[in-house]
């Protein structure tokens, strides 16, 4: 069980290769932690008596402290951590670099680290860190320049970089935290411990991250979606373009998984996601206030038209809705504002307007029943003072529990005003955008609390003969198996045509006879993938040709590739696909996530149109139902242009099924089934294609 609480609770810290040397990392965390830390300084090093002015001692063996700070070259810090652990001391921050970031030895040295935190239960962070920071006991055992502010917001980041960066702009900007941690490699302690940890710590209001990978998709995604029940948590995950995950990889030695993975992992955990390191504290700040709206519509209270129509405009840009008011809330604002203001959303109080008529207007549309939130803007003028208008701001949230995002567009006068909203947990911007973004986030977070979590549907199957059908792999000494496999989508219930695979004219013609009017007939070969490309399928084949259209297909198979493996032609039934709409359900397993279950339009355009979502299995009949949502070209789905709407229970099923078959079988590495051709009347599975890794069988 890990029991993080322990590296931020300590009260005796020790410090491994503590010195007085100017420039070292010993001397900085030694500074920190006389600087703040409430509790006891325990300096180890052999080559000294005393370090700024604490009795030192030889190792860490020797000391009582519940938290180690190793900061000696890496091939002494192995003893350290197997000397700390014979000493009873659970708690480390291996600072040290030299790890599974440099290769080859360091990797081993990681492996080892490993192996003595298991041995002796260690609660290790890092190595190749920074450190940590622990707000109440004052505690900072990092090497960075600065500490952290006192705040309700905890944040753990895999650069530990960035978080002397971020440490130095929080602290100009107000913003405070509970706890920060640098990951470093993340050799024991990482992501998911750290969620779990501030999930179930009162003194932390919001979790915030900047990840560049996750160790352990699946739970992470678990645990995450447990906590962000409760503790909104927000992520700002690098790496989301090619060169970027190979950016992480080479700097922390992470395994970056799939973007498609990640984004469909965040979501699955409820997770809200930044893309800036700006946007990640904008949302932090506004989630950490602990209110959510109680309503879909967003007031803007403003002196300037201008930037009025930018939150406006951003509003409409985002799943926020600009409130309309109530016929009382426009008469009383009405009675109470200028014959010129504007009394319709965004409420424009106009440019005289001293901060008392700011807060009047405000008392007004926070009581309309349609507002659930509120931008309040203002610009300079010599009528308007920024620290009365904080006050007014201060006493408005007091009365009323509706969120308020507040723009005070000025320079060095808005510093003091904003410092007295930031008392009061409600945050400032100088862009009206940011600040409708930020109050999305909690409209985010609103709708993630609402969540209902439904198990994933189980269906009656047959695990045997999907079984044996995935066996298939070990005898062609192949991984790809294409649609000989149709069998295996019948043994989980989705529908597939009529039809079968032959292997002479003869058997072709009997198999059309007993189908009845024209049929498909596709070359059957795991070396040959894409058929249509050499002339390896023909539709609507007629039966007085189905024999000559068997050699035919045959022929072509053999003049592309002589030597390729030809299993036969399959005989299928003819699905009209005038009325239809062609889909393609799949998936692809990814290191971190596991199997990533893929719908969207199919056929042919799958390539063209990229109109697909993605979900990680296994799925609930929900999670499946709102893939129809996500894509673009779900009006086709519906009768689009007087089509009849398509069969969509039966695509959810599909869905469904799927992924019960690919969560059951780990050997499936990737599947497609495309097209699915759904219609008013029901789906069918027409072709398949799916790599097994026949070693996990």
């Amino acid at each position: 069980m890990v029991r993080v609480p322990g590296v931020f609770d300590a009260e005796r810290v020790a410090v491994v290769g503590a010195t007085e040397r100017e420039g070292s990392v010993g001397a900085a965390v030694m500074e920190n932690l006389l600087e703040d830390f409430g509790g006891e300084i325990r300096p180890v090093n052999p080559g000294a008596d005393r370090v700024f002015g604490l009795p030192c001692v030889d190792d860490i063996a020797e000391t009582d402290a519940d938290l180690a700070v190793i900061v000696v070259p890496p091939t002494v810090a192995l003893d350290v951590v197997e000397s700390a652990g014979q000493a009873g001391i659970e708690n480390l921050v291996v600072i040290t670099a030299g790890f599974g970031e440099a290769g080859g030895e360091g990797a081993t040295r990681e492996r080892k680290l490993q192996e003595l935190a298991e041995t002796y239960d260690l609660n290790l962070v890092g190595p190749n860190c920074l450190g940590v920071v622990s707000t109440p006991s004052g505690l900072n055992a990092t090497f960075g320049p600065r500490n952290a502010l006192s705040g309700r917001m905890s944040f753990m980041s895999q650069s530990g970089a960035l978080v002397t960066a971020i440490l130095e702009w929080a602290g100009d900007r107000g913003h405070g935290f509970k706890d920060v941690v640098s990951l470093g490699n993340k050799a024991v302690l990482d992501e998911t411990d750290f969620v779990e940890t501030w999930g179930e710590d009162p003194d932390t209001d919001v979790v915030l991250g900047y990840l560049e990978g996750i160790e352990n998709g699946t739970e992470f995604v678990e645990t995450a979606r447990e906590v962000t029940r409760e503790t909104p948590v927000v992520v700002l995950k690098s790496g989301r373009t090619e060169a970027g995950a190979q950016a992480a990889s080479s700097h922390t030695g992470a395994i970056a998984g799939s973007e498609a993975a990640y984004e469909a992992g965040l979501e699955k955990a409820g997770v809200i996601r930044a893309d800036s390191t700006e946007e990640l504290f904008d949302f932090g700040a506004m989630l950490a206030g602990g209110r959510l709206p109680t309503a879909d519509g967003v007031a803007v209270v403003t002196n300037a038209g201008g930037p009025g129509v930018i939150a406006t405009d951003a509003i409409g840009d985002s799943e926020l809705e600009l409130a309309t008011f109530e016929d009382e809330t426009r008469r009383t604002l009405q009675e109470s504002l200028p014959p010129t203001a504007n009394v319709y959303n965004p409420v424009d109080v106009i440019g005289d307007a001293p901060a008392e008529r700011f807060g009047d207007a405000l008392d007004v549309v926070l009581s309309d029943p349609g507002v659930g939130a509120a931008v309040v803007i203002a610009c300079p003028s010599a009528v308007l003072s920024f620290d009365r208008l904080a006050q007014t701001l201060v006493e408005a949230r007091k009365r009323e529990d509706v969120p308020i995002a507040v723009c005070l567009m000025g320079g060095a006068s808005v510093e003091g005003p904003s410092e007295t909203l930031s008392d009061v947990e409600t945050p400032t911007y100088f862009d009206p955008t940011r600040a409708v973004r930020s109050l999305a986030a909690l409209e985010r977070y609103r709708t993630i609390r609402k969540r209902r979590y439904e198990p994933p549907a189980s269906f009656d199957v047959d695990r045997d003969a999907a079984r044996s059908v995935l066996e298939r792999v070990k005898s062609q000494g192949d991984n790809r198996l294409g649609i000989e496999a149709m069998e295996l989508l019948d043994a989980y219930g989705i529908q597939t045509p009529e039809g079968d695979i032959v292997d002479s004219p003869g058997e072709a013609k009997e198999l059309a006879e007993r189908i009845g009017g024209d049929v498909v007939m596709k070359v059957v070969s795991p070396d040959i993938l894409h058929k249509t490309d050499i002339g390896g399928v023909e539709v609507g084949v007629p039966l007085r040709d189905v024999e000559d259209t068997y050699e035919a297909l045959v022929s072509r198979a053999r003049n592309y590739r002589p030597d390729a493996r030809l299993l036969g032609v399959q005989v299928q039934e003819l699905i009209d696909l005038d009325d239809s709409v062609e889909t393609i359900v799949g998936m692809n397993r990814d290191p971190q996530f596991g199997p990533l279950v893929l719908f969207g339009l199919g056929g042919v355009f799958v390539e063209v149109l990229e109109d697909t979502t993605v979900r990680i299995a296994p799925l609930s009949e929900a999670e499946a139902a709102g893939m129809l949502e996500d894509i673009d070209s779900t009006p086709l789905l519906r009768g689009a242009r007087g089509r009849e709407p398509v069969d969509e229970a039966g695509i959810v099923e599909t869905i469904q099924r799927l992924s019960q078959l690919v969560v059951d079988f780990p050997a499936i590495v990737e599947l497609d089934i495309n097209p699915l051709v759904a219609t008013a009347d029901g789906v069918v599975a027409v072709d398949i294609r799916l790599t097994v890794d026949h070693e996990t069988l």
